[in-house]
Formats: C-alpha cells, sequence, structure tokens
C-alpha cells in the first residue's frame, strides 16, 4: 500500500492548475495531501487560493480524472479551509514558472497580526518587478487581472503589461 500512497500522491501532483496551466496544484501549494485508505480510496486535499475560487471544481475533475486513468477507482477530493491558503506555500519552481510565463511571482505573504487589524485606505507602495526586464520601476494598473488572485501591472522602463500574482 506503501508503494499506492507514493504513486497517488505523484499522479496528484502532476495534475495542472486550470487558471495557470504552467504550474501544477503542488507548485501552486493547493494541493494539501494525498493518502489512500486501507480499502484502496484515494482522498486527496485542496485548499483554495481564496474561498470563492471559480477554479476549484476543474481542480476537483482534473484529480479525479488523473487518479481514475491511473488506476484509482474511489477518488475522494475534500476542500480544506484551514488553515487559509498563503502565496508561501507556492514552490520555488512554481514561482519561476510564474516568471517564465510573464506573471511577476508575488513577495513574501503579509504577516499575521494578533488583534485589530488597522485600517488604511490605500494600499502601502509595491515595487513588483518586471518579469522581462527585470526593472523595478512598475506600476499597478488594476487590482485585478485575469483571475482576482492577479493584479495587472505596466512596467515603465520596457513599457510592457505584465500580471502580478498578488501576496496573500
Amino acid at each position: 500500500m506503501v508503494m499506492m500512497m507514493r504513486d497517488a500522491r505523484a499522479v496528484a501532483e502532476s495534475v495542472t492548475d486550470p487558471e495557470l496551466p504552467m504550474m501544477t496544484l503542488a507548485d501552486l501549494g493547493v494541493l494539501r495531501d494525498v493518502r489512500v485508505t486501507d480499502e484502496g480510496t484515494v482522498i486527496v486535499s485542496i485548499t483554495p487560493t481564496y474561498t470563492g475560487c471559480p477554479a476549484m471544481g476543474a481542480m476537483r475533475d482534473d484529480l479525479v480524472h488523473a487518479l481514475q486513468a491511473a488506476g484509482y477507482g474511489r477518488v475522494d477530493v475534500r476542500t480544506v479551509l484551514h488553515p487559509a491558503w498563503t502565496t508561501d506555500w507556492m514552490s520555488e519552481a512554481g514561482r519561476r514558472k510564474l516568471a517564465e510565463a510573464g506573471i511577476a511571482p508575488p513577495g513574501g505573504a503579509p504577516a499575521g497580526r494578533a488583534g485589530p487589524i488597522p485600517l488604511t485606505l490605500t494600499a502601502p507602495p509595491q515595487r513588483v518587478r518586471c518579469p522581462y526586464c527585470d526593472s523595478a520601476e512598475t506600476e499597478r494598473v488594476s487590482e485585478f487581472s485575469g483571475t482576482a488572485c492577479k493584479a495587472l501591472c505596466r512596467c515603465r522602463a520596457c513599457r510592457e503589461p505584465f500580471e502580478h500574482f498578488k501576496e496573500l
């Protein structure tokens, strides 16, 4: 059974994200756990990048199809919301893949605080490096891009628009 568990994990780790097809769910840090029960059911735990992520159904379907195609008859994909997903869970390989695809990878996630959270009416200034020319002279054009996880930016040096995966 140990060999099957490793194989099931390898299959699940190879499934790509439907919105970022250059990254696997493992690269993204969404894949939390894969285990095989004594009865042979594969139980996969995933955590969405945010609670309303519209890609969760596709992720679930892709995991089920990949594992069934690998010979696992029963697959149970579970959504785990605690702890909440953070960009710190992205692999270094995933961050490189984002940059190679022209998407600025996130920096470190904001540190959590105990107690009241201060309200600020403006976003703190942030320098996102351009994934094309590596310039820090960039500007945020829109808080949102193709998905809620990404912002639309533009490089002032090379003038190219690019997406930035936001720190969460």
